[in-house]
């Protein structure tokens, strides 16, 4: 097991501990300070690097806001039902503003009405088929940037052989944006052939780990895996490395460059995708303080945050609007080491 794996592992086991706790003091600065406005985050999944690192955002957020609260907290496991209680107590504890990285956009509908319905502002990220939302924030097109990892694994396959992909959930909406812009895009490839697809790795790099190997054994010739959720590339990486199938067996997918370095240096890893979760905690958090004044959302508009400088603004699927910056990268080994974190 990487240094990164036992890490996370121990922050999960920490966070699971201690995570009501942190929730109770993550927002008591808001009964310390009713004067300030408070802005709670609420990740997919807490102790896990993605959303570390967009605590860092959150923080950063915080420290050049010192108007307003601004606090980050989640799950200890990837569970939507979970996740969609923490919503309901920051509600009735009565934050001023939600943003929210929805583990399944459907499942927290109804609660995220319920907050606008009390005048609560809701921003949220990776959701874009959110209905009961005032903006969904997204880095890129996320069509466009599935299509970019698939393209980049196909011209590792040499636009042959067995492929398949991974999804942190089926009801992660950016997730199955991706493996189905891949999946379209591998059709310029007649000899590319998917199989088993979307597998659900819940962001969990063992139970990754284990699908992967299964894999492979049920398809020794498999030839490439496009991974989604930010443990994947770890899990299918091991897996490949294990059984030294490095060079031989592609992988593309999300990750970030530090958990993925030891991978990427083995070869195990062909290329990750990324935003920095820094960036887009800070841009959720600056939207939400935007409309907490009343401010307008406009298209071309600088959020001040790398990235999004000049966002895309337009209707979302209900009453809210649609924010898309352009924050994709897509790193190897040989230029990963451009975007350390």
């Amino acid at each position: 097991m990487s240094f990164w794996e036992e890490e996370g592992k121990m922050r999960k086991l920490l966070f699971a501990a201690s995570a009501i706790g942190a929730l109770i003091l993550g927002v008591s600065g808001y009964v310390a300070a009713r004067d300030k406005p408070v802005i709670a985050t609420v990740v997919k999944i807490s102790g896990i690097p993605w959303f570390d690192r967009m605590a860092v955002g959150v923080t950063a957020f915080q420290a050049a806001n010192p108007d307003v609260v601004a606090s980050e907290s989640g799950p200890a496991t990837a569970d939507a039902a979970q996740q969609l209680q923490i919503v309901e107590d920051l509600i009735a504890r009565g934050v001023n503003a939600l943003a929210v990285v929805p583990m399944d956009p459907a499942v927290i509908e109804g609660a995220l009405k319920r907050a606008m319905d009390r005048g609560i502002v809701v921003v949220t990220h990776e959701a874009d088929n959110q209905k009961n939302t005032q903006a969904d924030i997204e880095a890129f097109d996320n069509a466009a940037y599935g299509a970019a990892l698939n393209e980049r694994l196909a011209q590792c396959m040499s636009g042959k052989g067995k492929w398949t992909n991974f999804v942190g959930s089926l009801g992660s909406r950016t997730h199955i944006q991706w493996v189905d812009a891949g999946a379209e895009n591998a059709k310029k490839y007649p000899e590319m052939e998917l199989v088993d697809e979307k597998n659900e790795s819940f962001d969990d790099v063992n139970k990754t780990y284990e699908k992967a190997k299964e894999i492979l054994r049920k398809h020794p010739d498999i030839r490439g895996f496009q991974g989604s959720a930010g443990n994947d590339v770890i899990g299918i990486g091991r897996a490949i490395e294990e059984a030294g199938l490095q060079g031989k067996v592609c992988l593309v997918g999300t990750g970030l460059p530090n958990p993925s370095a030891q991978y990427l240096e083995s070869g195990a890893i062909t290329a990750i995708g990324f935003w920095d979760p820094r960036d887009a905690g800070m841009a959720m958090n600056t939207v939400a303080k935007l409309l907490l004044e009343k401010k307008s959302l406009t298209d071309g508009m600088n959020l001040g945050v790398q990235g999004y400088e000049k966002v895309t603004v337009k209707q979302g699927p209900g009453k809210g609007l649609l924010i898309i910056g352009d924050a994709m990268v897509i790193a190897d080994k040989t230029t990963y080491k451009d975007h350390l974190f």
